[in-house]
């Protein structure tokens, strides 16, 4: 017989709507499991509800695997969802190859955690490489058996651990990192994203490398600025990374030329390397520098731009920092207002997930208030296809983004 643990009675109505954790004090003394074992889940009475893994030491002491009783959690299970989340992926037009297909998208978000089944599992590929990174107790303790079934499924040449995320020190587990399995010759490789080249190293950088959750958005801003009727069309790309904003922007428009801001130097270098890999390095400039400051600057040096896009790093990691994310929203956008041409876009984004899409929204409408703006927006924007969302887990949802007309 499985270890189990019992949902105290008033939180069973909340956990039959579909969330995917159980927060401690939900668990009816759930003292002497094993962490990081497979448990059953039961009502008060001794129902079953479903299966998942525990933590004793996580304030999410349990996160679910599976709601239906006649699944075991083994090998055959982790492949069973891999292959599933893969045929998400080919319904998006995704394409898990070698890149050949000069207009493929090679590189994308096969495991979105909670969303694919994976609670604490994220899988990016790259090409025929993909990327891990085990973010919990529960999947870090099923490692072995989730690589195998990765390995079955995927045939990669190599797999590399990024599992390094701050949610591993939450669950009492050191950060991990490396080739774990096969050989990569060289750590920086070459993918396609809507037949645009890119490079990335998948040992360094933010994330697994490379930020696939702003695909689309990058798409969608392209589609924009191809309908740009000025001869000239000046492009800020600010908290640029390696400069996949300006890429799309440069090979949209034939007379678009961008200026990459950033604080790190090797992000700046590598984006001038993808400009020069889609024939766009004569249109492209970087500038490395703190964007609140160099905002202040370019304000006071009245100087203005076309298109602004502004994709900054996450500003909280929790409910108790929400105010003061939403003054650095405010403050950034304030100033990105000021500096647009009258007729210009902006296209904000935030990936804070304790900032809702609504919060967000009200936080730039006052922001152009105070700039004395009037915007209007062109279009909502969020995750892609890749990185599917639960409708019961707003949790899920960290990226939203907004693109304006300025007057």
């Amino acid at each position: 017989m499985s270890d189990s643990v019992r949902l105290i009675p008033a939180r069973e109505k909340i956990f039959a709507q579909g969330h995917p954790w159980v927060f401690s004090g939900a668990l009816v003394n759930p003292a002497g499991l094993p962490d990081g074992a497979t448990v059953d889940l039961l009502t008060t009475g001794g129902d079953w509800l479903a299966r998942g893994y525990f933590n004793s030491r996580s304030q999410i002491a349990l996160r679910i695997w599976t709601r239906r009783p006649e699944e075991t959690v083994d090998g055959a299970f982790f492949e069973n969802r891999f292959r599933d989340a893969l045929r998400t992926r080919h319904l998006a037009g995704l394409d898990f190859s070698d890149g050949t297909n000069r207009q493929a998208t090679t590189a994308f978000r096969w495991i979105n955690a909670e969303a694919d089944g994976f609670p604490g599992l994220i899988v990016d590929v790259f090409g025929s490489v993909c990327v891990t990174q085990f973010q919990t107790l529960g999947v870090e303790t099923r490692r072995a058996e989730i690589l195998d079934a990765l390995v079955r499924v995927a045939q990669p040449t190599a797999i590399i651990d990024r599992s390094d995320s701050e949610s591993r020190a939450r669950e009492g587990l050191p950060p991990t990192g490396g080739l774990i399995y096969g050989a990569l010759p060289e750590p920086e490789i070459e993918f396609r994203e809507n037949g645009l080249r890119f490079r990335v190293n998948l040992l360094e950088g933010q994330k697994t490398g490379y930020y696939l959750d702003q695909r689309g958005n990058r798409r969608r801003i392209a589609d924009f600025a191809r309908n740009w009727e000025s001869p000239e069309f000046s492009i800020l790309n600010a908290f640029s990374y390696t400069g996949a904003f300006g890429v799309y922007l440069a090979a949209a428009h034939p007379h678009a030329r961008i200026l990459h801001l950033d604080e790190s130097a090797p992000a700046l270098d590598m984006a001038l390397r993808h400009h020069e890999l889609n024939g766009t390095a004569d249109r492209a400039e970087i500038l490395k520098a703190n964007a609140f400051q160099q905002f202040r600057r370019f304000r006071d040096e009245r100087r203005q731009f076309d298109l602004i896009v502004l994709d900054p790093p996450k500003f909280a990691a929790g409910q108790d920092h929400v105010d003061g994310a939403c003054r650095g929203y405010k403050d950034l956008n304030l100033l990105a207002l000021k500096l647009l041409r009258p007729g210009g876009l902006l296209a904000t984004f935030s990936c804070t997930g304790v900032v809702s899409r609504d919060l967000f929204r009200k936080v730039i409408a006052g922001a152009a208030l105070d700039a004395r703006r009037e915007v209007r927006i062109l279009a909502e924007t969020g995750h892609g296809p890749d990185h599917p969302l639960l409708p019961n887990f707003p949790e899920g949802e960290y990226l939203k983004g907004l693109i304006l007309r300025v007057s």
